[in-house]
């Protein structure tokens, strides 16, 4: 894991779908959790750098060539600066919105145009390969319980199934389950980006508890 070039916040709106129910699950806090794969993924890239708890960007110019990353990159430099966390949940449809343009133009999902009371136009979208899918998340969970130590998991899979986790993702972490001391030994194995993540982690949590609080 992962499955191909993909970057973390189009690996973690994979995890978080429901196979069964052909819908991503805690839609509430997806976006925050796409959003905060995209810090990740860019700071790990080292185009966004932690500068006393600041996100700053290390170029003014500089490009991914992956859309989802190169439209927070301009959303971070045109605005005001913030902390990690503080960008977690602001315009994140913005984010959203491009992962799922990117997995439907890349074949992972399937796009289905309808009408909502046979009047407004919509779209909706489908698994291309919805066992492709659950065996990224039967992977996700395996590094989350175990066996596996934090030495065998990979830094990039670390900061995905320690976030996954923190948005409590129904698909990798099941009703009743708690992991935060494993998910804290997965952000220490997250390497360089481990201090980043963390605030991120923490960012992620409190969406959930948001989310909770306005149900």
């Amino acid at each position: 894991m992962p499955d191909g070039p993909l970057s973390l916040p189009a690996h973690l709106y994979l995890l978080a779908w429901d196979t069964s129910k052909s819908e991503a699950t805690g839609a509430g806090q997806v976006p925050q959790l796409v959003r905060a794969g995209a810090l990740t993924e860019l700071a790990r890239r080292g185009l966004l750098l932690d500068v006393d708890g600041i996100a700053t960007p290390v170029d003014m110019d500089a490009d991914t060539g992956d859309p989802v990353l190169d439209g927070l990159l301009e959303l971070v430099r045109e605005s005001r600066p913030h902390r990690w966390r503080s960008w977690v949940t602001p315009h994140t449809r913005i984010t959203l919105d491009a992962v799922r343009e990117q997995l439907t133009a890349g074949g992972q999902l399937l796009a289905r145009k309808r009408r909502v009371l046979g009047l407004f136009p919509t779209v909706e979208h489908d698994l291309a390969r919805p066992a492709a899918v659950e065996a990224l998340q039967e992977e996700a969970r395996q590094i989350l319980r175990g066996p596996l130590t934090p030495v065998g998991v990979t830094d990039r899979d670390a900061a995905l199934v320690a976030l996954a986790a923190a948005a409590e993702l129904r698909t990798v972490l099941p009703r009743g389950e708690h992991h935060e001391a494993r998910v804290e030994e997965l952000v220490e194995r997250s390497g360089q980006v481990a201090p980043v993540l963390r605030e991120l982690v923490h960012g992620v949590r409190g969406a959930v508890a948001s989310v909770a609080a306005r149900a």
